[in-house]
């Protein structure tokens, strides 16, 4: 083979690669989610009824009844509350842990993140990383996206534990268990 015809080939396989690497999608199109795990922007998620959020549990591994207005669903030595209704995504979602502070909160971390997915509460990350910060604090609250997230450490009780309770802002009526 010619040196010239070496290099009019190089060149020719050198246009094509180009050409099929610009055919990828931009990383920076809208309209083309991030991978997962890879940002904590507000998530747009369709809102789930508490029905759903109790089936996603079960079929995450959680035990799940009911206990009067919520339904309660655990995991090892966390549990999670989810206020029943028509709503279109439960009003509250709560999750606790019995026994010293800093083991509850162990507890509480373990499940925080798939409890957050399942029930599609916007911002995950930004929410999981809060809870881990609050270490050594009685209470704290923040806001996520449309949801309220409050903070209680009981210590000096006759039930010590962490709670982590997660309230639709937008909810207007049935709001709470009576």
């Amino acid at each position: 083979m010619s040196r010239a015809r070496s290099a009019a080939t190089a060149i020719a396989a050198l246009l094509l690669l180009t050409a099929c690497s610009s055919n990828k999608p931009d990383a920076t199109d809208p309209d083309i989610p991030p991978p997962s795990g890879t940002s904590s922007a507000p998530v747009d998620l369709a809102p789930v009824k508490a029905t759903a959020v109790v089936a996603g549990l079960t079929s995450a591994g959680f035990k799940c009844g009911t206990d009067e207005a919520y339904a309660l669903c655990t995991s090892g030595a966390a549990s999670v509350s989810i206020l029943n209704g028509d709503h279109p995504r439960p009003p509250v979602v709560s999750v606790n842990a019995s026994g010293p502070a800093d083991k509850a909160a162990a507890e509480v971390a373990k499940v925080l993140p798939k409890v957050l997915e399942i029930a599609h509460i916007s911002q995950p990350q930004d929410i999981t990383s809060w809870f881990g910060a609050q270490k050594g604090k009685p209470t704290a609250e923040m806001t996520a996206g449309d949801w309220l997230v409050s903070y209680a450490a009981e210590v000096d009780t006759e039930e010590p534990g962490v709670h982590l309770t997660v309230t639709d802002k937008l909810c207007k009526t049935a709001c709470q268990a009576e």
